[in-house]
């Protein structure tokens, strides 16, 4: 017969678990891309294509965008090219704060690196079924930007 710490320690795990698996429990897609040697070309675009099946749902979608100490900028500004399955084509632009008004990093993360998330559209419901197709592209005006690690698309179900 189990003893009773034996249950406990189970029961706390089984609730650890629990809390761990439900924190995620909104999220329906989630995609990141590394930038290669973290030196983001201008005429590179990041892509992402997700499969949306739940019309009914409205969504919020997020960039997250993971930069290191040595990127030369507070904020950074993106282009977001977005294609529905039905062939409609739009172009965003969405500025990220990734520094503050002193130049301290925003964000989390430890020593170097640092993480954001961003949201850039909310309570969006998606009309047709199919595939929707992201590219990012850096928008800062120079040809090498320096700094950004990884960029990525992480779309949740509104709450």
């Amino acid at each position: 017969m189990p003893s009773f710490r034996t249950g406990s320690v189970v029961v706390a795990l089984s609730l650890l678990m629990l809390l761990v698996s439900s924190c995620d429990s909104r999220r329906y897609s989630e995609q990141n891309r590394t930038i290669h040697n973290g030196v983001w070309k201008s005429a590179d675009k990041v892509h992402f294509e997700v499969n949306i099946t739940d019309t009914l749902t409205r969504y919020d979608f997020y960039l997250n965008v993971r930069n290191s100490g040595n990127y030369p900028f507070s904020n950074l500004y993106l282009f977001i090219h977005t294609r529905t399955p039905g062939g409609l084509f739009a172009v965003d632009t969405v500025e990220c704060l990734l520094a503050d008004f002193d130049g301290k990093w925003l964000g989390s993360g430890m020593g170097d690196i640092r993480f954001n998330r961003f949201l850039f559209e909310k309570d969006v419901r998606l009309k047709k079924a199919g595939t929707y197709s992201f590219d990012i592209e850096q928008a800062m005006r120079v040809k090498e930007l320096n700094g950004i690690r990884d960029i990525g698309l992480r779309i949740e179900k509104s709450k």
